[in-house]
């Protein structure tokens, strides 16, 4: 009987020992965690589960360091195992949709996150999860009914209103859209993507006032970003409001002399304003304002077509064409450069080779094209290469956009109306 008194009394021991052991090992990942020592805590968590290898906590904790750690494998592992051992349990089922998104996998993600939302329906963060997952994954419709509970449950929730609202606009639900982004930016002013969107918004609904205020304050808010002066240029720029563009983009060049795409966004703007009013003076600074951009190695096919359509205003077509063949040739390239191109070789008397950019043109646009400007130079370009029908059908399509546009309207008196 003492034999199995003593017995008993050192398994007891040894049972409070391990106890002991396994909490101290616990309390020593939690601190190396605390300090980001993700493989201090791993061999922490490791020991613990040596000693209680059927232990949710342990592998709950290991799991999560794995997924700080990057060892997003390991990492789904630990978590499964955890779920497992605690089918109740919320926080591995958390972790788990977390490293789901981490890999991309959205539509395993929002599996996980549906199970915590099954056990627990009152946690906006999981939510929030949840609907994203859905987002990325391209299925906005199931991310809306999620994300209204999110934000009936915790109205501060600036992230789930500023989603909603993304989610509502891939809808075509612009009004409630606008509505969502404002709310998330009451909550949250400095939430910049939010009123990017919203700006968005507003001046695709012809609310051009609140759309640029938005636009400003956004620089405002981002006074690192030159490329949010050169949205509200460019924004005043689209609604004909010349002079407020020039002047915007002319502030953003004082704030920041070495940003080629402001100097790129002044020289767009100048030179619409010259082909608008056959201004010499304008084009003179949209060639000067676009020059050193254009010059650079590793300038895009934008910038180039840009600086080669100015030259061809300017009548300056050995260039044009140089600068042109040199947008042509940058991936992704322009197709507004092959046009472009093919009207500069045409003035240069390079038959084949603008038949050739006005071939490649058409493939990558096809036969329709929604700006009349392009439509009319493609006219221009077609029929002094002899392709008279199909001149008369750029003329058309154009006239179809914009009825009043004068170069198309001179182009189809030149032209002719061609067999009734």
């Amino acid at each position: 009987m003492g034999a199995i008194l003593l017995s008993g009394a050192v398994f007891a021991w040894n049972a409070v020992r391990q106890e002991r052991e396994f909490r101290r090992l616990i309390a020593a990942g939690d601190a190396a965690l605390a300090r980001d020592q993700t493989y201090e805590a791993i061999e922490a968590f490791s020991g613990a589960l040596a000693l209680k290898n059927d232990s949710m906590l342990a592998f709950l904790k290991r799991g999560d360091s794995y997924r700080r750690r990057g060892e997003l494998s390991a990492a789904l592992r630990d978590l499964r195992e955890s779920s497992s051992l605690d089918p109740a349990a919320t926080r591995p089922l958390e972790l788990l949709g977390d490293v789901n998104v981490a890999m991309g996998r959205y539509a395993r993600a929002a599996e996980v996150y549906r199970r915590y939302v099954a056990l627990d329906d009152r946690a906006p963060r999981v939510l929030y999860k949840l609907a994203l997952a859905f987002y990325r994954n391209g299925e906005t419709q199931l991310a809306l009914e999620p994300l209204r509970r999110a934000v009936a449950l915790d109205d501060r929730f600036a992230e789930a209103h500023y989603l909603l609202g993304m989610c509502l606009e891939d809808q075509k639900h612009d009004a409630e859209a606008v509505q969502s982004l404002t709310h998330a930016l009451e909550i949250n002013p400095a939430l910049g993507a939010a009123r990017e969107e919203l700006a968005g918004l507003q001046l695709a609904h012809g609310k051009t006032r609140e759309g640029i205020e938005q636009l400003e304050a956004l620089a405002a808010l981002e006074p690192s970003q030159p490329q949010r002066m050169v949205d509200v240029g460019l924004a005043y720029a689209r609604l004909g409001r010349t002079d407020a563009a020039i002047t915007a983009l002319g502030r953003a060049a004082e704030r920041y002399p070495e940003a080629d795409g402001v100097y790129i966004a002044l020289g767009q703007v100048w030179l619409a304003s010259a082909e608008a009013h056959n201004d010499r003076v304008a084009l003179s600074k949209s060639l000067e304002a676009l020059q050193p951009a254009a010059s650079r190695p590793t300038a895009s096919s934008d910038t180039l077509t840009l600086y080669g359509r100015a030259l061809y205003v300017s009548g300056t077509m050995d260039e044009a064409e140089r600068t042109l063949e040199q947008a042509t040739s940058r991936f992704p390239t322009n197709p507004a450069a092959f046009l472009y191109l093919s009207a500069a070789a045409e003035r240069r008397g390079h038959v084949t080779a603008a038949r050739e950019a006005l071939a490649k043109h058409l493939s990558l646009v096809g036969d329709h094209s929604t700006e009349p400007a392009l439509l009319a130079l493609r006219a221009d370009v077609q029929f002094r290469l002899g392709q008279v029908e199909a001149a008369r059908a750029s003329v058309a399509e154009g006239l179809a956009i914009d009825q009043r546009n004068a170069a198309l309207l001179q182009l189809r008196r030149r032209i002719g109306a061609g067999p009734t």
